[in-house]
């Protein structure tokens, strides 16, 4: 059974002669699907010149006929070597299908799946976790980490150097789909050609928000303690299909950086809302300033607590999950109203 944690994927992609026959790469981050899979089929095809060694098939398709995927499984390819049958899952069920191709043999023909956010109980990701030649491959949100790594190695390979604070202005800005965030990079990287570093200046002209901006509202106006503004940017999110740990993460990733801040104003260190580091899109100064009059750190801290527990029920009970978000922000945004007539020192102030 090989069902691969979502932190160790592109390690187990990146040693292609160990992987199984069939390969199933799905998850709610369409970008980074796409991204691994052609990466995969590029270093599973023997003989990329040869125009039988791919073979494209539809899900529906092979849903209505099962054959079709067996055969194509063990077709031997004209000029030898390794070829790959490339599958796009639809709306209907296959996994009968790739039952009948994890029942061969080991065969000169990788099969790869792409595929959309699937359910632990859906039936193509539980035949792809249970049998011992396949594999599944879960594509989520890049967090904090992986950004910096997707950063890192766009940096490299272009010959330049990121200086710290626009590095973290850079990593506030991108998420959410991995095919967008490599693109605001690239565009980046482009428009800084001939330099050798890049500052904060060049991030802040060139970079658009490749992450939901309607969960950057939503977050900041919980924070900043508007709870009659949070129903409609709620009903926004929801009827996005915005993933629930995308939410939570953008949560926790702004409660972090305002209990950073907050510290460095109680300790004197920090005097204006325009100083702030990384700094704050101008959109946000508003929400971001008042988020700061209202909290205390302690009280950012408190909330810390709080909110890594709805993340732990929302994980243990998937079915209600969106609840427990949209219950956290609610309450977050009652705290920060409760705290808006606390004797707090104003950020512009201090």
């Amino acid at each position: 059974m090989v069902a691969v944690k979502s932190g160790n994927a592109d390690a187990f992609l990146a040693k292609p002669d160990r992987l199984p026959d069939v390969v199933l790469i799905f998850g709610e981050d369409s970008g980074l699907v796409s991204e691994r899979v052609r990466t995969l089929i590029g270093v599973s095809v023997d003989n990329p010149d040869d125009p039988f060694s791919l073979v494209r098939l539809d899900g529906d398709e092979i849903a209505a006929d099962p054959a079709r995927l067996l055969d194509e499984a063990q077709t031997i390819p004209l000029f030898g070597g390794r070829r790959v049958v490339w599958v796009r899952a639809g709306g209907r069920n296959f996994a009968p299908a790739v039952e009948a191709v994890l029942a061969l043999p080991k065969s000169e023909c990788r099969v790869v799946i792409e595929a959309g956010d699937l359910r632990r109980t859906a039936p193509l990701r539980a035949v792809c976790e249970r049998a011992k030649n396949a594999a599944a491959v879960p594509c989520y949100a890049d967090n904090e980490a992986a950004l910096e790594r997707l950063i890192d190695g766009e940096m490299r390979a272009a010959g330049l150097s990121l200086k710290p604070e626009a590095r973290d202005l850079l990593v506030t800005l991108l998420g959410g789909d991995r095919a967008g965030s490599r693109s605001e990079i690239r565009k980046l990287v482009l428009y800084a050609h001939g330099r050798a570093e890049i500052g904060v200046n060049d991030v802040t002209a060139v970079v658009s928000d490749a992450s939901d901006l309607a969960l950057d509202e939503l977050v900041d106006t919980a924070f900043a303690g508007r709870t009659s503004e949070l129903d409609p940017l709620l009903s926004k999110v929801r009827e996005a299909g915005t993933p629930i740990g995308s939410i939570f993460f953008a949560a926790q990733r702004q409660l972090a950086q305002l209990h950073k801040w907050r510290i460095a104003m109680e300790a004197g260190e920090l005097s204006s809302v325009d100083r702030l580091q990384p700094p704050v899109h101008f959109s946000r100064k508003e929400l971001v300033g008042a988020a700061l009059q209202r909290w205390s750190a302690a009280r950012l801290a408190g909330a810390m607590t709080e909110l890594a527990e709805a993340v732990l029920v929302s994980r243990k009970t998937s079915s209600v999950a969106q609840a427990v978000a949209e219950r956290a922000l609610l309450s977050i945004s009652r705290r920060a109203s409760a705290g808006a007539a606390r004797n707090l020192r104003s950020p512009e102030r201090v």
